[in-house]
């Protein structure tokens, strides 16, 4: 049910249940970026980041549900750097992760993807860039700028591991978009 539609890396999910009906479902995996890993806290952390991948909560239960739901899971993932993203194609601006204590690090990098313009919806995977530009210029896809990503990261662990990761984080905390 997630507006992504897609797999996600998946290390760890947790669910949020009616009876037997599942309700909610919260993803936690590692990051795509080896970069991100390494330069959130400095490389000597970077084994403890991981991102949260997923979340979902049916839209029929009561509102603050998700920031309930995330805050229940969080000390339940085995790492003391989590970072997520809100995409604002959607309309997100990460409000669940504001109410949850996250950290707004501000927009990604600027970034490019392909694109299909015969079809305006479509997600392409971000791994068509090891294939050859000109190649895939003939089959009529183009190399557009992609629309920068809310960053979010909030430190799970004890208030002196937290205090250091915050520490080393090499990212300026601004204030949140509202």
């Amino acid at each position: 049910y997630h507006y992504l539609h897609r797999k996600a890396n998946c290390s760890w999910a947790f669910g949020l249940f009616q009876g037997e009906k599942i309700v909610g479902v919260v993803m936690f995996g590692s990051t795509v970026s080896s970069t991100l890993r390494k330069w959130i806290c400095g490389p000597e952390n970077a084994g403890q980041v991981v991102e949260l991948v997923r979340l979902w909560v049916d839209d029929s239960l009561p509102q603050n549900t998700e920031t309930w739901f995330l805050a229940r899971s969080l000390p339940l993932v085995p790492r003391r750097v989590i970072v997520s993203f809100a995409d604002p194609s959607v309309g997100h601006l990460g409000i669940v992760y504001q109410a949850a204590n996250f950290l707004y690090l501000g927009l990604g990098p600027p970034r490019k993807r392909w694109h299909n313009p015969n079809l305006p919806n479509a997600h392409l995977h971000r791994s068509l860039g090891k294939y050859d530009a000109s190649s895939l210029r003939r089959q009529g896809l183009v190399y557009i700028p992609a629309i920068r990503k809310h960053r979010y990261v909030y430190f799970n662990g004890t208030s002196r591991q937290n205090r250091y990761l915050r520490s080393k984080l090499h990212y300026t905390v601004y204030p949140a978009p509202k």
